[in-house]
């Protein structure tokens, strides 16, 4: 399977590092923004092609799917660009910054019949699975998730601490991880969906501050809060309030509600959520087949997150 990586930043690097535990994998070209990074990269990771033209890639017979970590504004588009290449196609969360641009993506998708997925890494975290695991054997039934998102984030920074040549949102990025994870988790769609959000930054133009609260129809419920105003812990934590427990998941760690640990260590292949969803994609090519975390699986979470668009916009 030859990869190419768009988007050599801080979360192009844990692809990269991810796609070296997995066999029969060959990344063979590196895309950024600067010639000089995607070269340096590309070095690293072994690939013999570099460039700051995805275009240029997609050309390439040597590339059989891309995994996109691009700026937000470009995913849509470049994930249609690939598709029409030829290429199967990851793009990291989110799909899209609008709900028609989703929509157009899966159509696409649809249309070439190629494997397209999303990066909703929720759904691959070890500490996920293991209540996705006991919510489908019956063992366990969701009554409220508690999820907290935050950041310190007052300059457009990366998470390496470097500066962005975009912005990223609250709503499109950061909340679609837990719109999706909630109707994953809960099996349903949402039925009410609201939110309220803060002043807009004077320069970054983005509410800093976000308040999301979302039910199914058999009454599970969602509070989610976001910020980029708060100063630490940074992260996003998830409290699932269940008929038989409380847990807390913390990216790939699990704890119960008294912070006793879970051990999910025995859950799959790897306790790292993003090469488990690589390996995800890369099988799904192999075998032929819609992958978990397909654009047509999370295609839902988008139309929630149109609705809060225009629920917000309204506010202003």
């Amino acid at each position: 399977m030859r990869i190419a990586l768009a988007g050599a930043g801080a979360f192009g690097i844990k692809h990269l590092d991810a796609l070296t535990a997995i066999g029969g994998v060959t990344v063979t070209s590196v895309v950024s923004r600067r010639l000089e990074q995607a070269e340096e990269v590309a070095q690293k990771y072994g690939a013999v092609h570099a460039s700051v033209d995805l275009d240029d890639v997609l050309a390439r017979d040597d590339v059989d799917a891309v995994i996109l970590c691009t700026p937000t504004h470009l995913h849509a588009q470049q994930a249609i660009a690939a598709m029409r290449a030829g290429k199967h196609v990851q793009v990291e969360i989110p799909l899209a910054d609008s709900w028609p641009d989703a929509q157009e993506v899966d159509r696409v998708q649809r249309e070439t019949g190629l494997v397209g997925m999303v990066g909703h890494t929720r759904r691959f975290n070890p500490s996920h699975q293991w209540i996705h695991r006991r919510i489908t054997a019956g063992e366990l039934s969701i009554q409220q998730m508690d999820v907290q998102t935050y950041f310190f984030r007052r300059t457009n920074m990366n998470a390496l601490g470097q500066p962005r040549s975009w912005t990223d949102h609250l709503l499109w990025h950061h909340a679609a991880h837990t719109v999706d994870l909630f109707q994953y988790q809960t099996g349903e769609d949402v039925e009410i969906a609201h939110a309220v959000q803060g002043p807009l930054h004077p320069d970054l133009g983005i509410a800093m501050d976000m308040s999301v609260q979302l039910r199914t129809p058999s009454g599970r419920i969602c509070t989610l809060s976001l910020s980029f105003n708060n100063d630490g812990p940074l992260g996003t934590f998830f409290r699932y309030i269940c008929d038989n427990g409380t847990y807390i998941a913390r990216y790939d760690d699990l704890v119960t509600g008294r912070e006793e640990p879970v051990d999910v260590s025995a859950v799959d292949v790897s306790t790292n959520g993003i090469e488990l969803q690589d390996r995800e994609f890369i099988a799904a090519i192999r075998e032929g087949r819609e992958p978990n975390s397909s654009i047509a699986d999370v295609l839902g979470c988008y139309r929630v997150l149109g609705e809060l668009e225009t629920q917000l916009a309204s506010q202003r």
